[in-house]
């Protein structure tokens, strides 16, 4: 019979040893004679006492819980619902083992949070999401084996992402298909290195089509995007088409566009990336391409908790065409 109450301590005293001989014993960890754990056991079986598992991870240093730690100028990026679909499929990765699922802002370099959760016995996995070459680099010898990115990846961490070049490179041939040939983009951050896989498959689409690339810096932000647009309005007033790096910025655009008196999509066509539920919701309806957040978020926790290795390839991302480019179908 389980009783309320039974510690290790009561656990210890009655058989005799110390607590940390009781612990060892409890857990399985570290040396302790037979004799001892025997006692320890009897004892424990006696009393009712049964471990805590979240003190045994503890103990153990398993870890108690996932976190994902989110790489940006400031903690604002936490608030993004990127950032949300991210946190909440990891939490279902470790809910099964009993983890929790906690969120951090990552700075740039980010070495003082990374030497905290490296001391941290809590941790069990470390994801990261929007991660540098900085952060890479900084991430201590104490979390090898627990960690896994979503985007860039490195020797010794694997790198978890949508193919956003293919997915890219796809709308923008769309584009060109329906006639457009002055098409810009809204690039991403300078500072994420996984956002040039997007402004590649741009380039490689529009020199295919022997057009040279129209690029102006973006983010993902809605703000950006309006930004953005105004500038590629500014600089080639011929502009026909607006690519976007996802799905934020080319709301902007649009409203950017409606701004100037642009038609979209007679005048300017308008994409963006993620298939975001925003995109199928505004008029016209925004084209853009798939992102399976859920899928790529629950392979990296499953990677860094050691539960399976990352996948060989990058999910695939396929266009969605919807009324902003003057596409019939409808998503």
């Amino acid at each position: 019979m389980e009783h309320r109450g039974v510690t290790l301590e009561h656990v210890a005293r009655a058989a005799g040893v110390s607590r940390a001989t009781a612990s060892r014993a409890v857990t399985g960890q570290g040396p302790v004679s037979a004799s001892a754990r025997d006692r320890v056991l009897a004892a424990a079986r006696a009393l009712g006492y049964v471990p805590d598992p979240l003190a045994r991870a503890l103990v153990a240093g398993t870890g108690t819980r996932l976190v994902v730690a989110v790489g940006g100028t400031s903690a604002a990026v936490l608030h993004d619902p990127y950032v949300a679909r991210v946190l909440a499929a990891a939490a279902a990765v470790g809910e099964p083992a009993g983890l929790g699922a906690s969120l951090v802002h990552l700075p740039l370099a980010g070495s003082r949070v990374l030497d905290g959760l490296a001391r941290d016995r809590g941790v069990a996995g470390l994801v990261l999401v929007n991660t540098t070459h900085a952060v890479l680099g900084a991430l201590p010898p104490r979390l090898a084996g627990r960690v896994a990115s979503i985007g860039t990846g490195s020797a010794g961490v694997a790198g978890v992402d949508v193919d956003t070049g293919s997915g890219t490179a796809a709308v923008v041939e769309h584009l060109l298909a329906s006639g457009r040939r002055q098409v810009a983009m809204v690039t991403g951050p300078a500072w994420l290195p996984c956002t040039r896989r997007a402004q590649q498959g741009y380039e490689r689409a529009v020199r295919a089509a022997g057009l040279a690339p129209r690029l102006v810096p973006g983010d993902f932000t809605v703000a950006a995007g309006e930004e953005a647009v105004r500038a590629v309005l500014a600089r080639w007033p011929g502009t026909d088409a607006v690519h976007a790096v996802s799905d934020a910025p080319a709301l902007g655009a649009l409203r950017a566009l409606r701004a100037a008196g642009r038609r979209v999509p007679d005048d300017v066509a308008v994409s963006g990336f993620d298939d975001s539920a925003a995109a199928g919701l505004v008029e016209p309806g925004l084209t853009t391409a798939t992102h399976p957040v859920e899928e790529v978020a629950a392979a990296a926790a499953r990677t860094a908790l050691g539960l399976a290795p990352a996948p060989g390839a990058l999910f695939p991302s396929v266009p969605v065409l919807r009324g902003s480019t003057g596409a019939r179908l409808a998503g």
